[in-house]
């Protein structure tokens, strides 16, 4: 018998008012990803044509970031795991406002969807201000841990990405040491502001400009799946 997942991280927060509750009942059916269905397939029910590329989000908070980038490549699908009720909510509004045809959201713990897809099924991956959890005793809540990393390094193919961002100082240390650990990836950083800039193809966040107002400097953290 499999090991019951554990998940630790919020499910919900402030109560939704009624028009998000209503759009969360009437929208959330049409855009949930079903890890019974080929993955490419899901996208063909609303896009023109198939995706030509595959992205997942781990944990897209308020889903503006996800949002910003599914507008700006039309012809590519994304997947956005997030079990935060308030986030889901927030991602279905920014695709209603967008109409959006390639966003397919899982409202739970992404650990239970990454067995579905098969091998090099995704272009790329983000992981983007995980929640830190800096204590010691606390380690093993952190979602980038290496049950998550091997299945990011099946699905990603050769020569695909994963962004990984945090700006707490545990969180960064590791993130970093996690996937340079891992065999299946390469850390891209050349020069320092390889990993102090913001990649262009992201938008600012509320937790990156919360971040900001803090004082507390981002790191962004760029890899590569290996070939072979």
């Amino acid at each position: 018998m499999a090991e019951k997942l554990q998940f630790y991280g919020r499910r919900k927060g402030r109560p939704l008012r009624r028009t998000m509750r209503e759009m969360l009942e009437t929208r959330l059916p049409a855009l949930r990803f079903d890890p019974d269905r080929d993955p490419i397939s899901q996208f063909a029910d609303t896009m023109a044509g198939r995706p030509e590329e595959l992205f997942l989000e781990i944990g897209f908070g308020g889903g503006e970031n996800l949002a910003a980038i599914a507008a700006a490549r039309p012809e590519a699908g994304f997947i956005g795991a997030e079990p935060f009720i308030n986030g889901v909510a927030s991602l279905v509004r920014h695709v209603e406002q967008g109409g959006l045809a390639n966003v397919r959201i899982w409202d739970d713990d992404v650990r239970l969807i990454l067995d579905s897809m098969a091998d090099a099924t995704l272009a790329g991956a983000y992981v983007l201000f995980p929640d830190p959890w800096p204590k010691r005793r606390h380690a093993a809540r952190r979602i980038l841990h290496p049950m998550v990393l091997d299945g990011l390094a099946r699905l990603i193919r050769p020569g695909g990405s994963l962004v990984l961002a945090s700006d707490h100082p545990v969180a960064k240390s590791w993130l970093l040491q996690a996937a340079c650990a891992h065999p299946g990836f390469i850390w891209t950083a050349r020069r320092p502001g390889d990993w102090r800039n913001r990649p262009d193809d992201l938008v600012p966040t509320r937790y990156m400009k919360k971040a900001e107002r803090e004082d507390r400097v981002p790191n962004w953290f760029l890899f590569q799946r290996r070939h072979g």
